[in-house]
Formats: C-alpha cells, sequence, structure tokens
C-alpha cells in the first residue's frame, strides 16, 4: 500500500529544515530490541529512521536515527518476508517497497542504471 499524501506531509514536518522528501517506506523491526513500526524516509541529504505512534503507524512521532545519504539500505532478502538490514536494526518491508530499496541505492551508488526522466521539461 503506497504511502500516502498526509503521512509524507507528517514525515516533512520531523525533516531538518531544507531537506526534501525522495522516498518513504513503511518498516518494521523485528529481533532485537523488539517489533516495532518505522517510517524509512529518505531525503536528498540523509535517511532517517522515524518512531511512529503505537496505534498509529502512519503518524511518526519523533527521529529514531539519522544516516548519511551514502548509506545503502539494501540489499532487500528475501526469505518469508523482504528484509533490510539498516543502522544495526532488521527491518521487515512489504515486497512492494524492495524496488523504492533499490532505487533509492541507485540514486547515490549507480546513478547511470537508472532510467531517464521521461519529462525533463517539467
Amino acid at each position: 500500500m503506497p504511502v500516502s499524501a498526509a503521512v509524507r506531509a507528517r514525515c516533512r514536518a520531523l525533516l531538518p529544515p531544507g531537506e526534501d522528501i525522495s522516498y518513504v517506506l513503511p518498516a518494521l523491526s523485528v529481533g532485537s530490541p523488539g517489533t516495532a513500526a518505522f517510517l524509512i524516509v529518505v531525503t536528498d541529504r540523509s535517511i532517517l529512521v522515524m518512531s511512529t505512534k503505537f496505534f498509529d503507524r502512519g503518524m511518526p512521532s519523533s527521529v529514531y536515527a539519522t544516516h548519511a545519504r551514502r548509506t545503502r539500505l539494501g540489499p532487500v532478502e528475501f526469505s518469508s518476508s523482504a528484509a533490510i538490514e539498516f543502522g544495526g536494526m532488521v527491518f521487515e518491508i512489504d515486497e512492494e517497497y524492495a524496488a523504492v530499496v533499490c532505487a533509492a541505492d541507485a540514486e547515490v551508488f549507480a546513478p547511470e542504471t537508472l532510467p531517464a526522466d521521461p519529462l525533463p521539461d517539467l
């Protein structure tokens, strides 16, 4: 399920001034320290892991961790579910967000693999 405009707006409110959202993906931490819902927000300058409210996974409450934009999100591991290991934590993600992880990494580490902008004049 895509991240709504309302969730993106809530995330934007927690960003440092001047940063713009490129990608947002919901993630569920597994393993230590326990299961919790997060939003991983990729901006033009950093990658932020945002905590969410306990009963509302679409409501970010604070920035849990910040990483440099040159930090890899992937690779995505597929076993019983799709997962990434990031910032010392393991996050389960919906399979549809595997492409988001790959695109975010490609922007920084392999920009030549990205397709050309189909509407460059917009």
